[in-house]
């Protein structure tokens, strides 16, 4: 009667742990992928046979009851996401919640998650800060900018490819275009590429480029 956690690599396959492979071939019943295929890939990469499940943003809230009783039943069940740890900036949140009202353990395994090479890694500082997540696309949106640059620590925020200068762009008129910033872009992959700089020359830099791939930002603090 319990849940897993178990994180999985956000681009290189390497980076997940001998625990979670343990977990998703052994001592589960059931994964809950964000994305059968997707998981799946991973699964017959590890030449792991499991039986999968969806569960995405679309359809948690009609399942997790569902589950969450399942698991209380006596069913074993992993929940893994796309790519990174489950419930950050990924579902997983509702079924945790649920499964702990009902008296399930749920257990997390450490591994793979975006912010922390990107913040790491960002030059910036890194003894406090704040994460995000993604930005409202449009209710909303300016109001956060507008929190968000006041902060005196360091924010990390998440953002598509396609959004990514309008963001810049928009941190850059409200903070000022000399405030200092990192943009990680497919980390741990081949193409994997971290840019550092002033928000203006960051602009600058993807704006004469096509952009692809998972985006984390790393806002510098205010008067830091």
């Amino acid at each position: 009667m319990k849940l897993y956690l178990v994180p999985t690599p956000i681009g290189n396959l390497e980076d997940i742990t001998l625990r979670a492979l343990r977990i998703l071939r052994d001592e589960v019943d059931t994964i809950l992928a964000e994305d059968t295929r997707t998981s799946g890939n991973l699964l017959k990469h590890y030449n792991i046979s499991k039986r999968m499940q969806a569960f995405h943003l679309n359809n948690e809230h009609q399942q997790v009851g569902a589950l969450a009783e399942r698991i209380a039943a006596g069913e074993r069940m992993a929940l893994v996401t796309d790519a990174g740890t489950p419930a950050i900036s990924d579902p997983g949140f509702l079924l945790v919640r649920e499964c702990l009202r009902l008296g399930v353990e749920v257990e997390c395994l450490p591994g793979a998650t975006a912010f922390v090479p990107a913040l790491v890694n960002s030059g910036l500082a890194a003894d406090h800060f704040i994460f995000e997540g993604f930005l409202p696309h449009k209710k909303g949106r300016q109001t956060k900018i507008n929190e968000i640059v006041k902060y005196s620590y360091t924010t990390i925020l998440y953002e598509s490819p396609f959004r990514l200068l309008k963001t810049l762009q928009q941190l850059s008129e409200t903070a000022g275009p000399d405030r200092h910033v990192a943009v990680a872009r497919e980390l741990t992959k081949i193409h994997e590429e971290n840019v550092r700089g002033t928000l203006s020359e960051v602009i600058e830099y993807f704006s004469k480029k096509e952009i692809k791939g998972e985006i984390v930002i790393v806002l510098e603090g205010a008067n830091q």
